[in-house]
């Protein structure tokens, strides 16, 4: 009974509305590294639709305009990091010895939108349950420090919000990770991280298609729908302002779901979780993710990247 009741007092805390996301997070972790998770699968089916639902709340805060111009902008960038990510990542894998499933689940995890693409691609990879796990949970762990560790970066190397929501769309995993360190670090780097990570998690589409044929797999693709919704929200919000009550009302509520998702995350990884990762897959993610944050941070600070 204790787990469960500190469990749902940890819940209760990331949904009220005060706890800011890398508390959430740092709460969901010291649970996950403490207690047995007393409703670990669900936990994992309620974050993944909390998360999705929490986006689309988070498109009735967003003009369209500057979702379309975002995207549009990015467009090129998102090819291109995913593009370098997904061939040094494959190439680290190789260095690193780790069987070519987990290391392409890694590479497009981290290419591409981390769990969310991971999950899309691994059944039509034929991935094993432990390669899932194994990729899932060097995803997640390198997602809690970005979380924790990119606003003080920014803050530190005085980028712009702008620059910051730029580089935490490039440069983090999961949308929830992106939203939340640029949720802490402002309301346009809020809005620029999101728009520009929506458009680089779009890229599910095409990699789960390629992987399709060329695994010849007849799995059913997982689409992410929940994007079309995101800009049907921002379509609302900027067209139907009658609805701006209730568009702000909704906007804050998707905030708060997105602070008790990454509670959720957090709670979700255990010692166990840590120990079943290894070392080679860890080194792989770790070398990967700091390459391409290293990378990208200096082609925003340098101007070859900007909106």
């Amino acid at each position: 009974m204790i787990p469960k009741a500190i469990f749902v007092l940890g819940l209760i805390v990331a949904a009220s509305g005060f706890a800011s996301p890398p508390v959430a997070l740092a709460l969901g972790l010291v649970f996950g590294l403490g207690f047995t998770h007393p409703y670990g699968t669900g936990a994992k089916k309620v974050s993944r639709y909390l998360l999705q639902a929490s986006v689309v709340g988070l498109g009735f805060g967003m003009n369209l305009h500057e979702v379309v111009h975002a995207g549009r902008s990015g467009f090129l960038y998102t090819l291109l990091s995913i593009s370098f990510a997904m061939a040094a990542g494959m190439a680290l894998g190789a260095l690193f010895r780790v069987d070519k499933k987990p290391a392409f689940l890694i590479s497009t995890g981290t290419a591409i939108c981390g769990g969310s693409a991971i999950a899309a691609v691994g059944p039509i990879s034929h991935a094993s349950d432990e390669e899932m796990a194994v990729s899932l949970g060097t995803i997640f762990v390198l997602n809690s420090v970005a979380l924790l560790i990119f606003p003080a970066i920014g803050t530190a190397l005085h980028l712009t919000q702008t620059q910051f929501g730029l580089w935490a769309a490039l440069a983090i995993h999961d949308t929830s990770s992106v939203v939340g360190a640029a949720a802490k670090y402002g309301t346009v780097a809020l809005a620029v991280g999101t728009t520009v990570k929506l458009a680089r998690a779009l890229w599910i589409v095409p990699v789960s298609v390629g992987t399709a044929f060329a695994k010849g797999a007849k799995t059913k693709i997982q689409w992410p729908w929940f994007i079309a919704f995101f800009c049907l929200s921002a379509v609302c919000n900027t067209y139907l302002p009658a609805g701006m009550p209730a568009y702000g009302f909704l906007s804050k509520l998707a905030k708060i779901g997105l602070t008790a998702t990454l509670y959720l995350i957090g709670s979700g990884i255990s010692i166990a979780t840590l120990k079943e990762v290894g070392h080679r897959p860890l080194l792989q993610g770790i070398a990967l993710w700091l390459l391409v944050s290293v990378v990208s941070l200096w082609l925003i600070r340098v101007g070859w990247i900007a909106l």
